[in-house]
């Protein structure tokens, strides 16, 4: 086995302006590192198979699950369990990284609802 990095792994483009990279990429295992500009929010969705566990490595996030907002730090995590709907937001002036760690792989996701407008 190789040892893998963000130079090395496969790059994706996703959402508005952010990126990631596959640090793992199995079936029944997914480990990500994404990059969320200032700003930045994914659409409100949620995965009925795949659980997910994010994990802040830089800046700060806020995830809403389940209508509950939850403001991670560098050192943070939260499990998303399978069929929570589920939104990350960058609202700090700081770009955030994040590991997001599924099993098994979380390509199948379904809208929720729009993006969220005012998280205050």
């Amino acid at each position: 086995m190789a040892m893998i990095s963000t130079d090395t792994a496969e790059h994706y483009p996703w959402g508005e302006a952010c990126e990631g990279w596959h640090l793992l990429r199995d079936p029944n295992l997914s480990v990500l590192e994404e990059r969320m500009p200032p700003g930045a929010a994914e659409l409100r969705h949620r995965h009925s198979r795949a659980r997910h566990f994010f994990y802040v490595v830089a800046g700060e996030v806020m995830l809403q699950l389940d209508g509950a907002q939850h403001v991670l730090r560098v050192g943070q995590g939260l499990h998303v369990p399978p069929g929570s709907t589920h939104q990350m937001h960058n609202l700090s002036d700081v770009e955030a990284r994040f590991l997001v760690i599924s099993a098994p792989h979380g390509r199948e996701r379904t809208s929720a609802a729009a993006r969220i407008k005012d998280a205050g």
